[in-house]
């Protein structure tokens, strides 16, 4: 197995780091949840949704052998997971990008083209071409992968990271027309993000990152404003103008997706790392079996996992919502959540081919 990043080895990316139960579950189901703790990753056991001024707090209580939920920097989760692959056998080279795909004379993809960072260009040949680069997938532009459910909403978000908060749990803010959230990560540090519907991100950010940021605060609630007034910022402001969720085509004659290149949600319910876990055994399991049948049985299987977090997350997206409604809608996340760890829970359990079948033949 040969893997491929445009990115150095260790380095950071644009994430919302809190992973969900069903996310730590499938790290500790490969043995990496351990790598994890040691970067010094805090263990998180408690979340609190902040309503205006009703607080609602979740424990999080240890099962499964997980103790806890953890938030990783991407610095931190992409080098464990790396290792875990070279340890297993598996080839990472760094520093190289996609140029094109190699196709047979049935038009089956049977390779790449690549590039490094020294310009040389080579031929890599596979059985299996796969896809996770993201909303912009490279790979799914090359075969022409189309959408064929796709959300209505989008939320735009600016985030930098505080020392000195005093946050030791996930904690999530919402008001009429605003959210924002804190989560402990490494270092000591805490990512708090500011988020807003998409066209009112760019009219913050005519005030300036900074002020624009300061103002979502403002409005989610005075304590996560005044937190923010007495730490430390640590990083540089960055923002992400939102992207309309979707489901691709995620498998094709020598190719697949995963990730957030087969299947997109907006940000603001944090499940991004989670579902690229569980997408990446789902599609795991089906290369092992590599048949047509069996990469069809991934996106159906995923399709299925993914439904009811995807409807959830466009209506929590959409700020279309008095505050009791949210708290409805979380309620709905949680549920849609708990059958997720479920999953992990079963992986050792075969697809469903009946589900495979008629999805390949339909």
């Amino acid at each position: 197995m040969l893997a491929i990043d445009r990115g150095r080895y260790g380095s950071d990316t644009v994430s919302t780091h809190a992973l969900m139960r069903a996310g730590v579950l499938q790290l500790s189901r490969w043995g990496v949840l351990g790598e994890i703790k040691a970067a010094g990753t805090p263990v998180i056991r408690s979340t609190s949704f902040h309503y205006d001024d009703e607080v609602v707090e979740v424990q999080i209580k240890p099962q499964n052998d997980v103790d806890g939920l953890y938030a990783p920097r991407r610095s931190v989760i992409d080098r464990v997971l790396v290792d875990a692959a070279r340890k297993a056998g598996a080839e990472i080279v760094f520093d190289t990008q996609l140029v094109d795909l190699v196709r047979a004379g049935n038009d089956r993809v049977c390779g790449v083209r690549l590039r490094d960072g020294h310009e040389r260009e080579r031929h890599v040949s596979a059985e299996l071409v796969i896809g996770a680069d993201g909303v912009r997938s490279t790979v799914a532009r090359l075969v022409s992968a189309g959408c064929y459910r796709t959300g209505r909403h989008a939320t735009g978000v600016i985030f930098t990271y505080w020392s000195d908060t005093g946050f030791d749990g996930y904690h999530w803010y919402y008001r009429t027309g605003v959210s924002a959230g804190a989560i402990p990560t490494n270092g000591g540090l805490t990512c708090i993000f500011a988020s807003v519907p998409q066209n009112r991100f760019h009219e913050a950010l005519r005030l300036g990152a900074e002020a624009g940021y300061r103002q979502v605060l403002r409005e989610c609630g005075s304590d996560l404003a005044a937190i923010v007034e007495r730490s430390q910022r640590v990083e540089k402001y960055r923002g992400f103008a939102g992207e309309v969720g979707f489901f691709r085509q995620s498998f094709g004659p020598g190719w697949a997706l995963v990730g957030d290149a087969g299947y997109f949600k907006d940000p603001l319910t944090a499940h991004g790392i989670t579902d690229a876990l569980i997408d990446s055994e789902l599609l795991a399991q089906a290369a092992a079996a590599g048949t047509e049948i069996a990469l069809a049985g991934y996106q159906a299987a995923r399709d299925k996992l993914a439904a009811g977090l995807f409807e959830v997350t466009d209506a929590v997206a959409s700020f279309e919502w008095d505050l009791p409604e949210v708290q409805r809608l979380h309620r709905a996340l949680s549920d849609e959540m708990k059958k997720e760890s479920l999953q992990v829970i079963q992986f050792d359990s075969p697809l469903d081919q009946r589900a495979a079948t008629e999805t390949h033949t339909s």
